[in-house]
Order: C-alpha cells, then sequence, then structure tokens
C-alpha cells in the first residue's frame, strides 16, 4: 500500500504517515471545517481534537429558528447568507477606529445564496445586491436588505426564497465587524483594486493596485461604496476577499500553525449565527465539504436591467434582469453551468497546448493513478508533485490496468486552464479531456512520468465582452503580488 499519510499544503493533504486513522480523521475536520467557514463569508477551521468538536461548536455558535427547510447528507444544499451590521456593543474607541456611529439594532450589509451542488463538489456564490428592487412578503416592494430589518432570519429566508425560487436549507449570519477578528488571526489579506479608492467616511486611501491590508482597513475595503459603481463594485470586492480569505485559511501556514488556529478558530465562532438544525450538526456539513478546493468556487452576481432605478418614495435601487435571474437560478438548481459552454471551433479530439500557463501549481488539485507495474511510482511521484508546489489531496491508487504506455493528464471540461499546468510538469504527456470528471488526475505512464516544475504562470488577458451572468472561480479571485 502506497503513503496515505497526511501532509497539509494550500488547500490538501498528503506527505507525511500518520500513526492512527483517529489522527486522520481530526485532520480531516480540520479542513473540512475551513472550507465551510470561508463559504460563511469568514473562514472557520476546527478543533485540534476531534471528539471534542461537536461539542465545542455548539457551545460557541449561536443558533436562530429560521424557518429553514433542513437538509439530508445527501443531494444538493441551498444556504443563505447574511452579513449583518450591528453595532450596540461597539466601545467609543471602536467606533472612532472604525469611523462607525452607534446605531441601534442590526441591518444586513451583504446577502449571498451559497449553493452546493448534489455531489458536494461544487460552490456557487451568487451575490444579491442589497438594494435589489423587490417584494417583501406582507411589506410590499421594498429592498431586499429590509426584510431582516422587518421581520429577521425568518422574513429574510422567506424573501429570498420567493425571489430565487430556490428552497433554503440553512441559515448562515456573519457579524461584519467580528471579520477583522478574522483577518487579524490570518495576518492580513491580500487585495486587488483597479482603480484608487477614497473613502471620506471611512478615511480609507488605496492606489490602483495589490495591497496588503489589516483587519480594519479589509473591512472598509469590503464595505466601501466610494467608486463608481457604488454597491455593484463591493459585491466584486466581497467576493474577492472571501476568496483570498478561503485560499489563505487553506494554506500549510495556517493548518499546521497552532496559534493561528486557534485564533482562527475562536474569532471566526464568535462571529457565526445559523439555523437550529445547522447548528447542531455543523461538522457534519464540514465534512461533506472535504474535497472542495478554490477551483470548486465560483462566484455570480444577479443579472440587472436597472442599475439607476428610482422608487416612487425617491430610493435608490437595482432591478432585476428578471428573465436572465430565473434562468440563472435554474441553472443553480439543477448543477448546470452558469453560462452555457461555448462550442469549440477546432476539432474536440485534438488536445490543448500544453505550454501556455495561466494557473500557479499552488492552486491546482491533483489525483495521482499508477497506470504501470513499477513499484511505488505513485508515491514518488505524489512527492515530487508536492515538491513542485501542486496539491496533492489524496494518497496514490492504481488503475485498473496497469500497461499504460504514456503518462495522461485527464481533466474536466472546466479545468482546462489547471491541466495545462500540470501537463508543463510532465512534459510529453497527453492532455484528455474528460466529462464525466470533477478533477484533475494524473495517469502514469511507463513515458513520460517525471515531475518538473512547471513555469510561472502568465495571467490571462482580461476578456472585453461577458456573458450574463459572468462566473468566476475563487482561484481566479485572489490577486497575484507582483513577486509571484
Amino acid at each position: 500500500m502506497e503513503d496515505s499519510g497526511v501532509h497539509v499544503g494550500g488547500d490538501a493533504y498528503g506527505g507525511v504517515r500518520v500513526a492512527a486513522p483517529r489522527t486522520r480523521r481530526v485532520r480531516a475536520s480540520l479542513r473540512s471545517l475551513v472550507i465551510t467557514g470561508s463559504l460563511s463569508s469568514l473562514v472557520l477551521v476546527g478543533s485540534g481534537f476531534a471528539w471534542a468538536i461537536p461539542g465545542y461548536l455548539s457551545a460557541q455558535i449561536e443558533s436562530v429558528d429560521a424557518g429553514t427547510a433542513g437538509s439530508s447528507s445527501q443531494g444538493a444544499m441551498n444556504i443563505l447568507l447574511v452579513g449583518v451590521d450591528k453595532r450596540d456593543d461597539l466601545t467609543r474607541k471602536e467606533q472612532n477606529q472604525l469611523h462607525l456611529g452607534r446605531q441601534a439594532g442590526e441591518r444586513t450589509d451583504t446577502m449571498m445564496v451559497i449553493h452546493l451542488s448534489a455531489d458536494h463538489r461544487k460552490v456557487t456564490v451568487v451575490s444579491l445586491p442589497r438594494d435589489s428592487w423587490l417584494d417583501v412578503p406582507g411589506f410590499g416592494e421594498r429592498k431586499i436588505n429590509s426584510a431582516y430589518q422587518f421581520g429577521g432570519a425568518k422574513l429574510a429566508v422567506r424573501t429570498v426564497q420567493q425571489a430565487t425560487g430556490l428552497r433554503i436549507n440553512h441559515y448562515v449570519a456573519v457579524n461584519v465587524l467580528g471579520f477583522i477578528d478574522v483577518v487579524e488571526a490570518l495576518g492580513g489579506v491580500t487585495v486587488c483594486t483597479p482603480v484608487a479608492i477614497d473613502d471620506t467616511k471611512t478615511k480609507l486611501q488605496l492606489a490602483a493596485g495589490t495591497h496588503e491590508l489589516n483587519g480594519v482597513n479589509a473591512l472598509h475595503y469590503a464595505r466601501t461604496r466610494a467608486t463608481g459603481r457604488a454597491d455593484l463594485d463591493r459585491i466584486d470586492r466581497q467576493q474577492q476577499v472571501i476568496s483570498a480569505l478561503l485560499a489563505k485559511a487553506l494554506s500549510g501556514d495556517t493548518l499546521t500553525n497552532p496559534a493561528k488556529l486557534g485564533a482562527l478558530v475562536n474569532s471566526t465562532l464568535r462571529t457565526l449565527t445559523v439555523d437550529d438544525a445547522l447548528a447542531e450538526n455543523f461538522l457534519g456539513l464540514a465534512t461533506q465539504l472535504k474535497d472542495v478546493s478554490t477551483d470548486d468556487v465560483s462566484f455570480a452576481t444577479v443579472p440587472l436591467t436597472n442599475v439607476n432605478y428610482r422608487t416612487a418614495t425617491g430610493e435608490s435601487a437595482v432591478l432585476w434582469d428578471k428573465p436572465s435571474a430565473k434562468d440563472l437560478f435554474h441553472r443553480i438548481n439543477t448543477d448546470q453551468p452558469l453560462v452555457p459552454p461555448v462550442k469549440p471551433s477546432k476539432s474536440p479530439t485534438a488536445s490543448p497546448s500544453p505550454t501556455a500557463t495561466t494557473i500557479p501549481a499552488s492552486r491546482i488539485a491533483v489525483r495521482v493513478r499508477n497506470g504501470t507495474m513499477i513499484t511505488g511510482l505513485g508515491a514518488r511521484t505524489k512527492s515530487a508533485l508536492l515538491a513542485a508546489g501542486f496539491l496533492v489531496p489524496a494518497a496514490p491508487g492504481d488503475t485498473a490496468t496497469r500497461n499504460y504506455k504514456n503518462t495522461i493528464i485527464r481533466y474536466a471540461p472546466d479545468r482546462l486552464d489547471s491541466a495545462r499546468t500540470v501537463a508543463a510538469a510532465f512534459p510529453g504527456a497527453e492532455l484528455r479531456e474528460i466529462p464525466t470528471l470533477d478533477a484533475i488526475e494524473v495517469i502514469l505512464g511507463a513515458d513520460n512520468h517525471t515531475v518538473q516544475k512547471p513555469p510561472t504562470p502568465t495571467p490571462k488577458p482580461t476578456p472585453t465582452a461577458a456573458a450574463t451572468p459572468t462566473t468566476k472561480t475563487a482561484t481566479q479571485n485572489i490577486c497575484k503580488s507582483a513577486s509571484g
């Protein structure tokens, strides 16, 4: 049997042998909880003591009756995430630091629907603009964020279900001010703004480009509306910050650092309020997401037809493009691609060139299968891939037949960019698209199985035309520093 141990790196494990099955479960729980919490906008990781996690979570996470449908361990799932702005407990010093007033009560600052595919391998996050003008049950035409003010979690859930046609299984509320502690626990966050920001309210000033932000400035960055598209730009920034936090929480630097891990656990737990059913089985949901990476998380925004709508009461709002929005949520509900795939102009049997890489190895999870009779080739290849910067979440396995001549890079239809980087590590290997595959898999052959470090990727140019809706994965959302 080949190496089945655990190695923390990026968003996956592989490499270091462990002594007992319980230890493996501990590490798996850690990674699973990271995934779940990050999709709650602030990244959550689990305790290092697997047997204590359920009770610890129940004691730390606040719960509420949200009128949600609940879920089983199988099938698709929809989670409503709301970012709640609660300032009642702020000290005068905190008010001055954050440039906020002491407003009583709570209001929703962010609303997102998180959809887990039926196989729980894909995650879609759809941002709902807070100024969306639609029907709030019992209150008529209102902005969507008013539903929480009028009726709390239950009315927010009911409003979103009515607007999207989706069945909301769970509810997660995040205290956006607690976001500061989460960012600090991760050592800050990298963001990149295409335009300069000068917010006179929060005193946030950033030149166009890439910046490292502390917790306070990251909060201001995620919340500011001081750019041309106001709330729509803010949605882009929030999705970018979530992606960056997810990637950082899944890095080995976090998962192997007990002090950082503990601070992240405690700071994140304090920010969450979830529905009663989720509070009882938060770990159960987390373990269902153990194989999700940043490649598997996609972001979208509801299509709009009017971004400058003026209501009868004089409020500024936005209107959904109802036919396009209906199609979007239907695609989400049925696990279809959000944007219909464009048919290739070339022969589908032609292998794409592996030379142009745009995704770094550190963002790519790879499965390894030994297709030869060479003993230990899978384990050695796994070690070489880890050394080259790739992620190898699982122990290598063997193919049913062991007579592969050439090494083959098999990839899912939406993983071409990542597959090219993997192919660059195996010069001469064959690239092969597999419609039924959900990952990237290396089938080792007798030839071309030696791993080489892939070249530094060249970022893809920003497209000039966008489909409706536009989508972006968490990997694509992560800022790249000038040095790497």
